[in-house]
Parts: structure tokens; C-alpha cells; sequence
């Protein structure tokens, strides 16, 4: 597999018309325990499998302590927004929720991960107002199966035009 990167933002016309296409795939990120402590503290969520490794390296059925299903998929919205798949005269973007979520495999401490995006529907609501609903894939470095799989819903508002001597 290569990782395709947009070069230019799409614009919304071009957007309309790639329904069912690929629109990239990210970077690779880290996701360590330093991370995964930080996800930990912030949501109060401390299980032992992720927080404490000597223990999961014993009695973990991993080996080792695993990231948090909802910090792997927190980590979509900025990864989506470094491919550059939104559109440069885009206003405000807004997670409008997610469809058919699923965690397949556990993100070990240390392991990389990368997301793969394909544009399901693109959705006028509105004027200069879109909902983008895309499928996405968390990938874990060297394994089979991803991580998980999500569809998410985005609302994009398009920059208002000002109008001649205005």
C-alpha cells in the first residue's frame, strides 16, 4: 500500500463528484504510553490495561497495555485534517457524530497507526453548508486487521463570498 497525500485541497464542486472515491491516507503517529496516560488522566478511564504496563505485561492477554478504543478514535478528526481533504475556503468544520463504529483489534502501546478515508456521500444542507459522511480505517502498522472502523459524519461551512462593495 502507498500513502497518498492530497496536494491541494479539494474544493467542495470537485468533493460532490469522488462519492465512493479514496481521498487519502494519513501519516503514520505514534500512539505511546506517554499518550495513552494523557487519554487516561483526561477521562478519568484508569484501567490497569492501559495505564499500568508491568501488570498487562502479566496478565494481559496482549502483553503489554493498550490504548483506549475512544483515544484511537479521537485521533481520526486530526489525522483526517493533516491529509488536507478540506476544502482551503472552508469556514468552520464540525464532527456532526459517527455511524457503525467498530473496534476490531487493540492499538499495543508504542505501535503506529494510520488512517485510510474514502467519501461515502457529500450532502448540500443548506446554503455553504455540507455534512460529508466518510468511512474511515485505523491502521496498526504491521498487522492484518485495523484497529477499527468508523463512519464519520462532518458538518463543513463554506467561507461566505463578501459581496462587491461590500
Amino acid at each position: 500500500m502507498t500513502q497518498t497525500r492530497l496536494r491541494t485541497p479539494p474544493t467542495y464542486e470537485q468533493l460532490r463528484t469522488m462519492t465512493g472515491q479514496e481521498l487519502g491516507v494519513s501519516e503514520w503517529t505514534t500512539v505511546d504510553q506517554s499518550r495513552i496516560d494523557q487519554f487516561a488522566e483526561c477521562t478519568g478511564d484508569r484501567q490497569w490495561i492501559h495505564v499500568d504496563p508491568e501488570r498487562a505485561k502479566r496478565q494481559s492477554p496482549f502483553r503489554a497495555t493498550i490504548a483506549h478504543g475512544y483515544l484511537t478514535l479521537s485521533i481520526i478528526g486530526a489525522l483526517a485534517l493533516d491529509m488536507g481533504i478540506v476544502p482551503e475556503n472552508t469556514q468552520a468544520v464540525f464532527n456532526y457524530g459517527f455511524d457503525k463504529v467498530r473496534f476490531l483489534a487493540p492499538v499495543r502501546a508504542g505501535a503506529r497507526i494510520r488512517l485510510r478515508i474514502t467519501l461515502l456521500s457529500m450532502e448540500d444542507k443548506g446554503p455553504g453548508q455540507y455534512l460529508m459522511k466518510a468511512a474511515n480505517i485505523v491502521e496498526i502498522e504491521g498487522e492484518q486487521k485495523p484497529a477499527l472502523t468508523a463512519e464519520t459524519l462532518v458538518m463543513l461551512y463554506e467561507r461566505r463570498r463578501r459581496r462587491a462593495g461590500a
